[in-house]
Formats: structure tokens, sequence, C-alpha cells
């Protein structure tokens, strides 16, 4: 066991803090709870995210440090999309399109891997998914059964805030959700994402609505763009998308979230 003065952290997570590391890198020192086999899973995914090419964090090793399993990773100068946003929001055009041409570029990026199979993470959601009545549960998992399978990589987590901007390029980050699957799918996990930050504390009242429309207005349109067609598929995956974030616990998108399902499902 390593033991560090590691000072304030640069980050604070869910499942982790962000510490700086030596040698120009991050120490990403996971909870007491996190489990071992998820770290690893990590570490994988993210080894074999950075050979294809796409534009990710270098991984390094395992390390256990005050107790704690840590993971080294590179680190990134920049801020997050969000923050860009908030701070520059007359960026936002450009800020949209960003987003849609990295997400494009992932989903038409080869890659080998062994990753889980979207339609078994979706499954579990859905099944997990505590607020989501059984009524709506069945018709989400018959509506999902209905939806064709894909071989794209799709992050399953992918919104302004795991984008970090620095000076000379665009990251993308947290990497743990990825699958492959169905890249409309993907695409709709992003818009529920993005549409629902309105709704919660991650946007400032004063960007939220208007802001947030107009990012999502624009980057859907440049996806679409650069990847024509599916756009009536896209909407199908839109309510089984935000039944499965249901399993989320996010109480205060709880209503929103069941009303897309009930609208979508008709």
């Amino acid at each position: 066991m390593i033991s560090a003065d590691l000072g304030k952290p640069l980050a604070r997570g869910r499942t982790a803090d962000i510490y700086q590391w030596e040698n120009g890198r991050v120490l990403k020192l996971f909870h007491e709870w996190f489990d071992l086999a998820d770290i690893l899973f990590e570490q994988k995914l993210g080894q074999q995210v950075h050979l294809s090419g796409l534009p990710v964090p270098a991984v390094g090793e395992i390390l256990y440090v005050n107790g704690r399993n840590g993971l080294i990773y590179e680190r990134v100068i920049g801020q997050n999309m969000w923050e860009a946003v908030q701070k520059q929001p007359w960026l936002i055009i450009s800020l949209a399109r960003k987003t849609a041409q990295l997400q494009a570029w992932m989903h038409a990026t080869p890659i080998q891997s062994d990753l889980p199979l979207q339609r078994h993470r979706l499954e579990n959601k859905l099944k997990s998914a505590k607020s989501l009545p059984d009524h709506l549960r069945k018709d989400s998992l018959i509506a999902l059964s209905t939806l064709p399978d894909g071989n794209s990589i799709c992050h399953g987590d992918f919104h302004p805030g795991n984008i970090l901007l620095s000076p000379d390029r665009a990251v993308v980050i947290d990497w743990i959700d990825s699958s492959r699957g169905n890249p409309l799918a993907d695409v709709a996990r992003t818009s529920i994402i993005v549409l629902g930050a309105a709704r919660t504390s991650q946007i400032p009242h004063y960007l939220s609505k208007f802001i947030v429309r107009l990012f999502h207005l624009i980057y859907i349109r440049t996806y679409f763009q650069l990847r024509p067609g599916g756009g009536a598929e896209y909407r199908r995956w839109l309510p089984v998308i935000a039944a499965a974030r249901l399993s989320e616990n996010m109480p205060e998108l709880e209503t929103w979230l069941l009303k897309l399902v009930k609208s979508g499902l008709r």
C-alpha cells in the first residue's frame, strides 16, 4: 500500500475522487465500497478505447493508496463543456456541433473489445427501476425487444459534462457505462441527459431552458447531418432510454421521465 499526502482533490464524484499525481497524471481514487473488478474493467476498457485513436485520456496502472484502490490517468488540463457554455455562452453553437462531431466519430470507429452488450445493460436497468410502474416496465421491455441491435461503441453517458476542453483538443472521459450496441440509443441517451440537465441544479437557472434547448437542437441537427437517417428510430428509443434512466435514483427527474415514457410508448 502507498501512503501519500494527496492534498485537496481536484474533483469529487459519486464513485471516486480525483487527485493530482506525479508526471502530469491524476489518480482516480475510488471509494472503499467500489468493487475492484469494476476498476479492472474500467482500466481494460480505457486502454482499448485509447488504442482505437479516439480522444480519450491514456490509462495507467492500478494503485492501492491510503487504503483505497486507485487508477492512474493522463491529466487533461481544461474545463468541461458545461462549464464552458456557462462562462462563454456565445460559443454554444460551436460547442454543440463539437459534441455531435465527437459522438459521430466515436460511433464510426471500429474497436476490438469484449464490451458488454447495450441491450443487456438496458434490460437490467428497466428491470431494476423501482419508480417505473410494472405496466410501463412491461411496455418498455416490449418496445426494447422491437428495436435493432448495433455494433458501434456507445459511451452510455455521453454529455457535455464528460467532455473536457483543453487548449488543443477535446477529450471524452468516464467510459465506465460504455457498451456495444445501437448508436441511436446512445444519441437518445445524450438527449435525455442534456434536456434533463435543465431540470436539475447542474445548470444555473439563468441558463436552463433556452440555452439547453438551443444546445440540444444544434447537437441533434449536426449529428444527423453527419450520420443521415435514423430520425424515426431515434424517437422510438427516447421513451425506452427515459425508462431506463429511472433506475439511476434521480428523484428530481422522475416526473419528467415518466411523462416521456408514457407519451412515447402510446
